[in-house]
């Protein structure tokens, strides 16, 4: 009997040392498309894969603890361990990140992979939000952006002039629909639908999932194909968690991170189309392709200034070296 009481206790103690070794990290992001939404499951199967259970995730989907701005700073103080947000929101947290709101940057998706997938162009990217309490551990397709408005659909530059548009609040996206002629209006996505409806916006500029998960396609009926930009979204940790786990569970969560990215952009394509056929029957949306020469001459001013940021130029000339490679 004894015996039998000490097996017991040295059980009910290793379980509940195993139980205070394991940690569990919380992870919150807003509105997304469905392959990113799996993707980032899977980065917390794999990561629980990788560690036997002993660092799990939780997940706090859907903006339940704030938009994209507030979990950046929710992560950067250490109350939240992770988040996943835009690139673009991201240039205002780190200079550097702005250059991926250049627009016309990248010849196409596979250019856009080669760059991401590239750890010379990334890594230091990735590092340089260290010193205000984070970092980028990997990056999610989020699609070429193009226009979609509520009136007319936009076939050329002047089809812009004075039209109100939703950017994201980055400099650099609010810079080239002011070089487009149209009126950029920062805002939350949270915000967007109403004010597309009460005609506060003319419209908004996203992928195509906008139209259907954001159900913007209530509301803005012409989306066109300008693809002026390619933003990626950037997987981000707490510097306080990151540095607190050894040295091998940091190992498992880059190596989740970037697993999870391959089986994203394996979902992506497919999912881009179901939502564009959905868009256009259930939604009633009509998708137009204008000629983006156009809109590339009338940006080209930008590239101009962006000689005058050496850390970005450097970035933009890594970029387009590796194009057509």
């Amino acid at each position: 009997m004894f015996k039998s009481i000490l097996v017991l206790s040295a059980t009910a103690l290793l379980a509940t040392t195993a139980l205070a070794e394991a940690r569990t990290l919380r992870f919150a992001y807003a509105s997304n498309a469905t392959p990113t939404k799996q993707a980032m499951a899977e980065f917390g199967e794999l990561l629980s894969e990788k560690t036997d259970g002993e660092l799990t995730v939780q997940f706090f989907p859907d903006s339940q603890l704030g938009g994209e701005r507030e979990l950046v700073e929710m992560v950067q103080s250490g109350m939240l361990d992770m988040t996943k947000v835009s690139g673009g929101l991201m240039e205002s947290f780190s200079p550097i990140y702005g250059v991926f709101s250049m627009p016309y940057l990248f010849d196409d998706q596979d250019h856009f992979y080669k760059v991401m997938d590239d750890p010379e162009i990334m890594e230091p990217i990735y590092q340089s939000t260290a010193d205000t309490g984070m970092i980028g551990l990997t990056y999610y397709d989020s699609g070429a952006r193009s226009f979609y408005t509520s009136e007319k659909p936009v076939e050329s530059v002047a089809d812009l002039e004075g039209l109100k548009i939703r950017v994201m609040q980055s400099p650099t996206s609010i810079a080239m629909v002011e070089m487009l002629g149209g009126s950029p209006i920062a805002m939350g996505q949270s915000e967007v639908y109403t004010s597309i409806q009460q005609g506060v916006l003319d419209g908004a500029e996203n992928n195509e999932f906008a139209l259907t998960i954001a159900r913007h396609g209530e509301v803005a009926k012409y989306y066109s194909y300008d693809m002026h930009t390619r933003i990626p979204d950037i997987m981000l940790i707490s510097k306080t968690t990151f540095d607190s786990l050894s040295e091998g569970e940091q190992k498992a969560v880059l190596e989740a991170a970037r697993e999870s990215t391959a089986f994203q952009k394996t979902a992506w394509g497919d999912a881009i189309a179901a939502t564009k056929k959905e868009a256009e029957e259930n939604f009633d949306v009509q998708f137009f392709y204008p000629d983006v020469s156009e809109f590339q001459s009338a940006v080209q001013p930008m590239y101009d200034e962006l000689k005058s940021e050496p850390e970005k130029y450097e970035v933009y000339e890594q970029i387009r070296a590796v194009a057509g490679d």
